[in-house]
């Protein structure tokens, strides 16, 4: 895959691995949380940034599926730091236990990898009455920001140490409904279209992340950053759902998409490279700056997706 090997100015490229990326990083005194570590470039994530010597929390659905990667890492890597809690991203309800269950064990948190994610499903509902692949992969992962933020600041001006909170994305980010983001047709069973949906997801991340970074940056003495990451295409179990697809994957996908360890590269890269430092708002693809969509650039999109969310949010209250 010639074209994956073209490097850029951060002197990887589409073809590095998570490895790569982050050799020779020190991350002892990092603390960092992984959404989704039990599938795909999740599982490379945690234990690539494990590696690197961060103590990892793993916020998973499936507990035991978890038990089993944990047990790989440190079997492979027995000095690892790493945890696991129970998290299921498309209840707001497990979001927040989650999050209280985090901040009561008095942790600091340097690093929030909002990796978790679902792709191009059947229409449905999620426990909060949420389109599944919007609720999932945004509304879950903006709640969770939300709740972890403080305490990411108190670690940031305890340590003196940049957090980063890095929000997966993806290039389908493109691909979302014509308008975006369909406020007023989210649940609308009619129109809806599985990868359109998946796209508006994935948009979704990246004007969170840019709108989290606005309000961070309003914040004098806040050092923490936020950024949005597409891993490129990568053959993982997300095309389950789309048969056309998985098909596709099955027959080409080693001659045409990345590997697991390459498509965790730019996660592990923007959470733990020191080149990253201070750069916020950004959008990332191959271990590299890149260019989002226009509408994902639209700071009133942002902004108008940030109170929506909120009121979401604050509707669904326990």
């Amino acid at each position: 895959m010639w074209w994956l090997a073209r490097k850029g100015a951060s002197g990887f490229s589409g073809s590095s691995t998570a490895e790569e990326v982050t050799q020779g990083i020190d991350g002892s005194r990092l603390t960092a949380i992984v959404t989704g570590a039990t599938s795909g470039i999740g599982v490379e994530t945690a234990r690539v940034i494990a590696l690197r010597g961060v103590h990892v929390v793993m916020g998973i659905r499936n507990m035991a599926a978890g038990g089993e990667i944990k047990d790989t890492i440190l079997r492979d890597n027995p000095t690892a730091k790493i945890d696991m809690m129970e998290l299921d991203l498309s209840s707001m309800e497990s979001v927040r236990k989650f999050a209280s269950q985090f901040n009561s064990r008095g942790l600091p948190l340097n690093i929030l990898v909002n990796n978790a994610g679902i792709m191009a499903t059947p229409f449905k509902l999620s426990k909060d009455n949420i389109e599944l692949q919007f609720a999932t992969n945004h509304i879950g992962h903006f709640l969770l920001t939300n709740l972890l933020v403080e305490t990411m600041k108190r670690t940031a001006i305890e340590q003196k140490k940049e957090g980063r909170v890095v929000n997966v994305s993806s290039r389908r980010h493109k691909l979302s409904y014509p308008e975006g983001i369909r406020f007023d047709k989210i649940n609308d069973k009619s129109g809806y279209n599985s990868l359109s949906a998946y796209g508006q997801s994935k948009l979704a991340n990246v004007l969170h992340a840019n709108e989290l970074a606005r309000r961070l940056k309003q914040e004098e003495g806040t050092k923490i950053t936020a950024n949005s990451v597409s891993p490129g295409p990568i053959a993982t179990n997300l095309f389950r759902y789309h048969s056309l697809m998985d098909g596709f994957v099955g027959l080409l996908g080693k001659y045409v998409m990345k590997n697991i360890q390459q498509g965790a590269a730019t996660t592990c890269y923007v959470a733990l490279h020191p080149q990253v430092e201070g750069l916020t708002g950004c959008y990332f693809a191959d271990s590299n700056l890149a260019e989002a969509s226009s509408q994902a650039a639209d700071p009133e999109l942002a902004r108008k997706l940030w109170e929506y969310s909120s009121n979401l949010v604050s509707n669904h209250r326990d």
